[in-house]
């Protein structure tokens, strides 16, 4: 799944190449990704011309001015910019044909993907989005605010670091990272993790993502390239897919376990 990293890389490459295209027209093989009504949706963002696109965690924010339309990739949600005369592939559902003969096409081979609509000044009283945390280098995502929402829960520390509601962004693989980074254990439980462990999980967290976002995330079987785009972060994994491996700190073995139903890689040495 794409993570706060790719989805960023996503939103720097998609302003370099569409914005200041206006949409001409819209097709929806599979509309069922549009949350919003869909004819709502259509017919306001038709002659729209694209100003921006920016994130928020893992959302991508396509700024039309008045309007913005949030897109979420879920899985394996992607986007490609394609000559407008090119055949469509069959996981191509919503297809955004542009003022210069190209289109955008949003692909999604498991159909996961969110498409919404709203007025942009509307954009944070969505569910959505009001929900969510602090993005890893928010400057408002302290280790008081990290303990508070953690010490007194009995979840594991990797399960809670993936709910976006505390840190907005994170997915399993920079989780997986943080946590080795923090000497912590994935299997512990949130009420055990002291203040200066979030201190730690927070810095780790600023350094990993700001890494991954310089190197356009990571391109490994949960995250391929699209838009051109290949992420070498996968290059710096210390134990995420790493299982077998030799630990980077003490040689002993990298493990591969479950943790709140993902898989979760671990040096039980280092991480006790």
């Amino acid at each position: 799944m794409p993570e706060i990293a790719e989805v960023r890389t996503v939103a720097k490459t998609l302003n370099k190449n569409i914005v200041g295209r206006k949409i001409i027209s819209i097709e929806t093989p599979y509309d069922k990704i549009i949350k919003s009504n869909k004819k709502e949706f259509i017919n306001t963002l038709i002659n729209k011309t694209l100003k921006s696109v920016s994130s928020y965690g893992k959302w991508l924010l396509f700024d039309f001015g008045e309007y913005t339309m949030l897109s979420h990739l879920r899985m394996e949600g992607k986007y490609f910019i394609k000559p407008s005369n090119e055949k469509y592939d069959k996981h191509e559902h919503i297809i955004f044909h542009l003022d210069n003969s190209t289109d955008l096409r949003y692909h999604d081979v498991r159909k996961f993907g969110v498409m919404i609509l709203c007025k942009t000044n509307d954009i944070f009283n969505l569910d959505e989005i009001s929900k969510l945390g602090f993005e890893p280098d928010d400057e408002k995502l302290t280790k008081e605010y990290l303990y508070n929402k953690i010490n007194k829960s009995n979840k594991h520390i990797k399960e809670l670091l993936l709910d976006q509601s505390i840190i907005n962004g994170l997915g399993n693989i920079y989780v997986d990272e943080v946590l080795f980074a923090s000497l912590i254990n994935p299997e512990r439980l949130g009420k055990t993790i002291s203040l200066d462990e979030c201190q730690s999980i927070i810095e780790n967290s600023k350094k990993i993502i700001k890494k991954a976002t310089e190197c356009g995330g990571c391109t490994i079987r949960s995250y391929t390239s699209s838009l051109g785009v290949i992420g070498h972060y996968q290059d710096y994994l210390k134990v995420h897919t790493k299982a077998n491996d030799k630990c980077p700190k003490c040689n002993n073995k990298i493990i591969k376990i479950r943790v709140g139903g993902r898989g979760t890689y671990l040096c039980t040495n280092c991480q006790k």
